[in-house]
């Protein structure tokens, strides 16, 4: 009986342990958010912004890395926290690479976000006729999110391309793309 109420007392010291510790870890991640959240309010680009994640995330992540691989000294492994810190903390490096380059996010959302008709039309492509033809739709998708990212009003885009790809050769087909086709239609503007 007193080996019982001893375990009990452990588990619930250590599952209010491992709540602190997420509490900390998602404080952290809340002021890394927070950063990305001014970068977005003054509109910060290029260099600015890459400055701004220099002087202030990466201390923010070094601190992160250290406290996990402190922490994950005093955890079970096979606790959640310590699966949670496990998966982590060999990731470490691929999570802070987006203060090496103003172009990235902080997360994929935006990625997520510009998939998700895709994937909820996932089962749809089953009916596209054939495999070269769910191909095909894919391969539409994929530029009209070129097109959504850029800013690009898709209708105009495949109106231009669709009158205009006979002018081109396989070796120049790439100025076609959503990304290219904004650009050159900027340089005609200016």
């Amino acid at each position: 009986m007193r080996e019982l109420s001893t375990s009990q007392k452990m588990q619930g010291s250590y599952v209010a342990c491992s709540s602190i510790g997420a509490d900390h870890t998602l404080k952290m991640f809340q002021q890394l958010y927070a950063i990305e959240a001014r970068i977005k309010e003054q509109a910060l680009q290029g260099g600015d912004k890459l400055r701004l994640r220099i002087n202030e995330s990466v201390a923010i992540l070094q601190a992160m890395k250290q406290w996990l691989t402190e922490q994950y000294a005093q955890v079970r492994p096979t606790s959640p926290i310590g699966k949670a810190i496990a998966y982590t903390l060999p990731r470490m490096d691929k999570l802070t690479v987006y203060t090496t380059d103003a172009r990235l996010n902080i997360d994929n959302n935006p990625v997520e976000n510009a998939i998700r008709p895709v994937a909820i039309g996932r089962k749809n492509y089953l009916f596209a006729g054939s495999h070269d033809a769910a191909q095909r739709a894919a391969m539409m998708y994929s530029f009209f999110n070129t097109c959504q990212l850029h800013k690009i009003n898709p209708y105009e885009w495949l109106k231009y391309v669709l009158q205009n790809m006979h002018l081109h050769t396989s070796s120049n087909l790439h100025q076609l793309l959503p990304q290219n086709w904004a650009k050159n239609k900027n340089e005609e503007v200016g």
